[in-house]
């Protein structure tokens, strides 16, 4: 698909727009500032007055490490407040409100379906299929809703949260394929270090209406810092700029993440997503005979989907010891299921002492 047909799926009021020039959008050069309207001197809780200027709306230097870190160029990377603005900004961005659609599988992330909400677009919806093998999508069910239902922005959450499932990189060709010129396939990673399989970044040179959702919230450990990023061809990562607010990248959370992406600190992190992978078999493995336990979900990310006997007994034991786990009960086909985050080892024990002496069994 080429860059005009990407641009062709963007809602056409859009298309053109040119959205808010900031003071810092400009290539401008000087010494003394006085274009942004800021306070010529430091605050005193910030004598250095690292924060009285405005940020660099994608700061540069983090954008090309993001880049290099995913395997991308910095042109098709946006930088926002973790994955929840990069969804919210492709529904605006591609629905046009009261007509095209946004397609889901649930159980899944929950943010998806309150975009769409907001923005009045029709929400369509094709569940997760429950097997031997776990909650998988059903692949040709999304591509004939989406294509029926005319779906402009089909999300395919991998790994599965809180479902655990991956789909794998032939899967999601297949729905690029068929979608091609008709919707954006927004594949979202947020749990895609803890994954086997590679990322679908490696198809973006093939499918132009693909785009990766990636954030440094799970495995870096920043969640509090809100770095998202989305991946997709340049012509709609510009356009998604314009529609962005002025000034995304708190610079306090830059360069906290470009440290977090130093060397030392990456190594750091593989092992503690190694850590995490071994706790999340051993956590498995003691869950699958505990009493009161229906069903551990095999899982690609740093959790695990739980069925109990009794899921309020279970998620009363845990508490009363001090452990919180999201209780999935609200969610569809999730009645009687709890997802608990891997966490340390000694985290992890405390869940075992719980569940597997039959404190939570019925």
């Amino acid at each position: 698909m080429n860059a005009s047909s990407v641009l062709s799926l963007v809602r056409e009021d859009l298309r053109a727009f040119a959205g808010y020039s900031s003071a810092r959008s400009s290539a401008l050069v000087g010494d003394v500032w006085l274009n942004a309207n800021e306070s010529a001197w430091a605050n005193p809780a910030d004598p250095q007055g690292s924060a009285r200027r405005y940020p660099e709306p994608q700061p540069e230097a983090l954008r090309a490490r993001l880049a290099a870190l995913y395997g991308c160029t910095p042109e098709q990377l946006l930088i926002g407040r973790g994955s929840d603005e990069a969804i919210d900004l492709l529904v605006r961005a591609l629905c046009e409100p009261g007509r095209d659609a946004v397609l889901v599988t649930p159980p899944v992330f929950g943010m998806y379906a309150v975009c769409a909400r907001l923005q009045n677009a029709p929400l369509l919806e094709v569940p997760l299929v429950d097997s031997d093998t776990g909650l998988n999508a059903d692949i040709d069910a999304i591509i004939a809703t989406a294509l029926s239902g005319k779906a402009k922005l089909v999300f395919l959450c991998t790994p599965s949260n809180p479902a655990g499932s991956s789909i794998a990189l032939s899967d999601i060709e297949r729905v690029a394929t068929a979608l091609r010129g008709r919707a954006v396939v927004v594949v979202d990673e947020a749990y895609g270090e803890y994954a086997e399989q590679p990322s679908a970044v490696t198809l973006l040179d093939r499918y132009d209406n693909l785009a990766v959702l990636r954030t440094l919230s799970k495995a870096h450990a920043l969640a509090a810092a809100r770095i998202g990023s989305l991946i997709a061809a340049p012509e709609l990562i510009q356009l998604l700029r314009r529609c962005q607010a002025p000034y995304p990248v708190p610079a306090p959370c830059s360069a906290l993440a470009l440290a977090a992406l130093e060397p030392a600190a990456l190594t750091t992190t593989a092992a503690r997503v190694a850590e995490v992978k071994a706790e999340r078999a051993r956590l498995q493995q003691a869950l699958q005979n505990a009493p009161g336990v229906r069903r551990v979900y095999a899982s690609q990310g740093n959790y695990l989907l739980v069925r109990f006997n009794d899921a309020q007994r279970a998620f009363d034991a845990l508490l009363a010891t001090g452990v919180v786990v999201r209780d999935q009960r609200a969610a569809p086909q999730l009645g009687d299921a709890l997802r608990i985050t891997v966490g340390s080892p000694a985290e992890n024990d405390r869940v075992l002492q719980v569940l597997t002496a039959g404190r939570a069994a019925a």
